[in-house]
């Protein structure tokens, strides 16, 4: 009997762990808002204006170029910007900014 109920504590202390885990995590459009729209508001380019975001079709594009930098832009290294971040505002990019 002790078992199970320590079993099923287990089972639920781990899925509520794992539930809090996925509601911490932020969508694309917040992360493209904290990291990138100071430089890209609406998909644009403060830099250079003809390197907007809007067109891009390809994710691991802009996953690339969130590594390298370049051209004005930072590096984001895995520290600053996880794969999964990356991918998530490069699918938010992709969504929201096409031409």
């Amino acid at each position: 009997m002790k078992t199970s109920v320590l079993c099923i504590i287990a089972a639920l202390t781990s899925t509520i762990a794992v539930g809090s885990a996925l509601a911490a995590q932020k969508s694309g459009e917040a992360l493209f808002k904290e990291k990138c729209a100071t430089c890209h508001p609406n998909g644009g380019n403060i830099m250079n204006q003809k390197k907007q975001l809007k067109g891009i079709k390809v994710p691991k594009t802009i996953v690339a170029k969130i590594r390298t930098g370049g051209g004005g832009m930072p590096v984001f290294d895995r520290t600053s910007v996880s794969d999964a971040d990356a991918r998530a505002i490069a699918g938010y990019v992709v969504k929201t900014f096409k031409k």
